[in-house]
Formats: structure tokens, sequence, C-alpha cells
């Protein structure tokens, strides 16, 4: 389970707002890349955080109920989304390292230190953490890994009524069987990231 011990030794050092932050739909086929930046509130009893994980763990129920108590026992959060075309042009890594800038500015107030799923930042002038599996140990990323979560398949729901045939709806862009199929027998949609395998390959088979 995640525990609060990184925002404790950054509090020791006299930061308040500390931002937890992570992202969803990076290993996708198709749609965006969706950052999340949460600063939870401290000294205070949060009662739903001992049902808090990794937001791959929860189920979408559990997501959704999360995602609304978060929201509003949040100091703040921010959202950060970079879309299929940009993640083409300058590779996942940066579009996510953009995503999640973009989600950091978004907060207010303002964080004065970062907990970071995995990656670092190292153009944001702030004391920042990048921690492997971070969504497993650490409250606040966890918490926007839900919030990320939630908000793209949300987003990819949407997208499935405008590009049907796909079951965006179902496997939210990522790459399943389901998905696989439906791609090998309609080509990809405007939406899809051209420069992930396999669908530029199933892109200039079409072509040919």
């Amino acid at each position: 389970m995640p525990s609060f011990t990184e925002e404790k030794i950054l509090e020791s050092r006299g930061c308040r707002f500390i931002a937890g932050i992570d992202e969803a739909g990076r290993g996708a086929l198709a749609g965006p890349v969706v950052a999340a930046a949460v600063v939870l509130p401290r000294g205070i009893d949060i009662p739903f955080i001992d049902r808090v994980q990794d937001s791959k763990k929860l189920t979408p129920l559990r997501r959704e109920s999360l995602y609304e108590c978060i929201r509003e026992t949040a100091v703040s959060y921010g959202i950060g989304m970079i879309d299929f075309d940009i993640i083409d042009k300058v590779g996942i890594l940066e579009a996510t390292r953009m995503a999640m800038r973009m989600a950091i500015n978004n907060l207010s107030p303002a964080a004065d230190a970062l907990l970071i799923d995995y990656v670092k930042l190292p153009d944001i002038p702030l004391p920042q953490k990048g921690i492997t599996h971070g969504d497993d140990l650490c409250y606040s990323i966890a918490c926007a890994s839900i919030i990320a979560k939630v908000y793209r398949d949300r987003l990819m729901v949407k997208l499935d009524s405008q590009y049907s045939g796909y079951g965006l709806a179902k496997h939210k862009g990522y790459g399943t069987r389901l998905h696989l199929e439906s791609l090998r027998q309609l080509g990809p949609s405007p939406i899809h990231r051209m420069s992930f395998y396999p669908v530029t390959q199933l892109r200039f088979r079409s072509m040919s």
C-alpha cells in the first residue's frame, strides 16, 4: 500500500504544497496521453485514503468513486493532455513530460515540491523526486494516477462515438486483441499514433 513517507520528508524541509504527478495512456496506440497533478491536504484525516492505490489495481467503479473524492478533497489538482499528433512528433517520453508540465502549471495554489511517477522534470525549478512505481508507494502519486486514468477513460468513451468500430470505449486505446483485430480490418483512424508499432506497419500496409 502507498504511504505518506515521501510527503513527510519534503514537509520536514519546509515544503507545503506537495504535488503527486502521474500519467495515463503512455502505452496506448490511440488517443492522448493525460497527466494529473494532485496536492493533498496535510494535517487532516482523509477518510478515503486507505482505499487509494495505483489506479491500474482498482475496478472502474472504485476509480470513479475515488476520482470524485479526490477532486472534492484536494487542495488543488491540475490536468495536462498532449494529443496523438504531438506524440508522433516528439515521442511519447517528451509528450508525457509536456503533459506533466501542463498539469503542474494548472495547479492553484501552485506546488512547491513534486513527487513524480518514474520520470523527472529537470527544467522545473522545484524540489522533486522521480519514484519508480511511485503510484504503488506514494499516496499523492496514486491519487494523481486515479485522476489521470478516469479523465482519460472518459475521453476515450466519447471518442468511441466518433470513431466507431475500434472498441475504444472498452480498451481505451490499448493494444488488446480486439483493438488489433479492428486495426487490421479498418486500418488506423485519425486519432491513432502513427509512430507506434503496429499502427505504423498497418498504415503502410493499407497504403501499398
